[in-house]
């Protein structure tokens, strides 16, 4: 059975694709996620959290680029991208405490980025919750 977690990996792979240029990856997202085994309450957690993600992706990617260190968000990795925009979604617009957004997000990063993909996105996201507004 899929977890919260399974959904945010799945929406990660979602970003992701939508990242490198797949537009149209909205209309594949039930194809996507039952493939990937997400079905029921983790199906319609990951599909608000895509659709909040990409309703907000202008706020989000302003929230990253704020908080980049000598860092262009061009460069980043499309992985490392997809993953700052969920979870960036989920501290400025979500109800979880961010400590578990970012855990959330470090975790993800761990299976997904590189060596030094973890500690990058736990900077960026942790300055995005300090700054975020109460």
């Amino acid at each position: 059975m899929a977890t919260r977690h399974h959904a945010r990996m799945a929406v990660v792979s979602l970003l992701y694709a939508y990242d490198l240029g797949n537009g149209n990856i909205a209309q594949h997202t039930d194809e996507i996620l039952e493939e990937k085994k997400i079905r029921n309450k983790q199906k319609d957690f990951a599909l608000a959290l895509f659709d909040g993600v990409m309703q907000n992706l202008e706020a989000c990617d302003k929230a990253i680029i704020e908080h980049l260190k000598d860092w262009d968000f061009e460069r980043l990795g499309s992985i490392e991208r997809a993953t700052l925009r969920l979870a960036c979604y989920e501290i400025l617009f979500g109800e979880l405490d961010s400590a578990v957004v970012i855990n959330e997000a470090v975790e993800i990063t761990k299976a997904f980025g590189t060596e030094q993909s973890p500690k990058f996105i736990n900077g960026v996201l942790d300055a995005i919750s300090k700054d975020k507004p109460e």
